[in-house]
């Protein structure tokens, strides 16, 4: 069976042994390779969707303001979908400017209907938890938490648990009229579905969001919400919330702004973010960092200059480079080496990186023996495997071995296959139709990679 994601890697330089594993944040204080605003950089990349106010690109020349984005914990890991609004946040600090990262503990419970099919399933307090305390590791991966603009990590619920039912609907429902809710696109397009509607729970969520914005400026000068441009209704209402309550305690009415970025999609209009296995997550404990060098490896020419924009931080130039070496040499595939090794790089860290390439290049030469077994058995996870008892080790000749883990379809085709020199073991050309498999050829101590042709790997698992 054929692993189909090793195409197109051959090309990658060799790179030195990884010496440890621990993540070390690439710093935020290097220059920028080229002269553009944060404002102009953001629409070089295609982040901006949309703005509350065209006043916002001088804002954010004038002086450092106070910005947010949230994030709810419907899993225990953000996964790649969240790596646009992450990132943007990054952007942002590395200007200068003061970034938050809110975490709904509050929002959680309820969930947000934006433009979902039907309503999320509710969550229980102790998985909450659990989703908040993950969600908030690979947070503090990406972003900085040092300096004069370090980020904060806030949640939602610290400011609701200690609100009454009565008072939210006194002092924030008061605000709000259910005729300027509905005409929200998020909220409208789930009232006209008759099958699944929507609750009252879900329609409240609004206002909780708009609550958010509201306290993140009282307590902490929060001017800006950025989100994806599903959330254009929940971040304009959080506008317009802190203007009617500012007003109604006596204060001038201050300069609030919201910016989307859009929705990441495939060129082909397929999801982002899922593979045959599933979620591509940003926790190492959920996708490797070599799944997700893997994942990005994938990405087709289509997609490649819009990703490069959207998860990297290469200057116009070395981007503008890429694109041109992807028109002229796609075969090599250096967009998407450079895409995979920066995403690998802001989540995991070098260490990773040279892991994940020192893996991906061993898949094609003899340096696989020089694996460890937990990631020989992630590089090889999409292979069929067999198991044998040890015991048939010495014996157990390659003949046999091919016929049963189906690599050839008989000992006749087994012979012919040796003899061409189509075989490997442990990626080396075998060509003594004789051969067998023995001790000296485990790594880890239990496994024998068998290859017939390119492509058609078999793992075989001595137990």
């Amino acid at each position: 069976m054929a692993i189909p994601m090793r195409v197109g890697m051959t090309e990658t330089p060799p790179l030195p042994k990884a010496q440890g594993a621990m993540h070390t944040p690439r710093p935020l204080n290097f220059p920028d390779l080229h002269p553009m605003s944060l404002f102009q950089d953001l629409q070089f990349r295609g982040i901006v969707k949309q703005v509350t106010d065209p006043e916002l690109e001088q804002t954010l020349a004038a002086g450092p303001v106070t910005l947010y984005v949230g994030f709810d914990p419907t899993a225990d890991s953000l996964h790649v979908g969240s790596l646009l609004p992450l990132l943007t946040l990054r952007r942002f600090q590395r200007a200068g400017h003061k970034v938050i990262a809110l975490v709904g503990g509050a929002t959680g419970l309820i969930g947000d209907p934006s433009f979902k099919a039907q309503e999320r399933a509710l969550l229980d307090e102790a998985q909450l938890q659990r989703n908040l305390e993950g969600i908030s590791k690979v947070i503090r991966r990406v972003l900085s938490f040092e300096g004069e603009n370090a980020a904060v990590v806030v949640n939602n619920f610290d400011w609701f648990k200690g609100v009454s039912y009565l008072q939210f609907l006194r002092d924030i429902g008061k605000h709000f009229t259910v005729n300027h809710m509905i005409a929200k696109e998020s909220v409208r397009a789930r009232l006209e579905d008759r099958e699944h509607g929507i609750s009252y729970t879900e329609f409240s969520y609004m206002l909780l969001q708009a609550y958010d914005f509201y306290r993140l400026h009282k307590d902490r000068g929060c001017v800006l919400q950025v989100g994806g441009s599903d959330q254009w209704g929940n971040i304009t209402a959080g506008i317009e919330l802190t203007r009617r309550m500012e007003a109604a305690e006596g204060r001038a009415q201050p300069k609030m702004f919201g910016l989307t970025h859009p929705l990441v999609m495939k060129a082909d209009g397929t999801k982002f973010g899922k593979t045959e296995q599933g979620t591509v997550w940003l926790d190492p404990k959920r996708t490797s960092p070599y799944r997700l060098y893997q994942f990005f490896i994938q990405t087709a020419d289509a997609d490649v200059s819009t990703y490069l924009r959207y998860f990297t931080f290469l200057s116009q130039e070395e981007i503008g480079a890429l694109e041109a070496a992807l028109a002229s040499e796609p075969e090599k595939r250096a967009a998407q080496q450079a895409l995979a090794r920066e995403v690998t790089r802001i989540v995991h860290g070098d260490d990773e990186v040279a892991r994940a390439e020192a893996a991906t290049q061993a898949l094609f030469g003899t340096s696989i023996r020089d694996l460890d077994e937990a990631t020989l058995l992630d590089v090889m996870s999409d292979a069929p495997s067999t198991e044998k008892p040890k015991t048939a080790l010495e014996s157990y000749a390659l003949i046999d071995a091919l016929v049963d883990t189906g690599l050839c379809s008989s000992k006749g085709a087994a012979r012919k296959d040796i003899a061409a020199g189509g075989v490997y073991v442990n990626n080396e050309r075998v060509n003594d139709v004789a051969a067998t498999i023995k001790s000296a050829d485990l790594i880890g101590g239990a496994h024998v990679v068998l290859r017939k042709g390119k492509k058609n790997y078999h793992l075989l698992r001595f137990a």
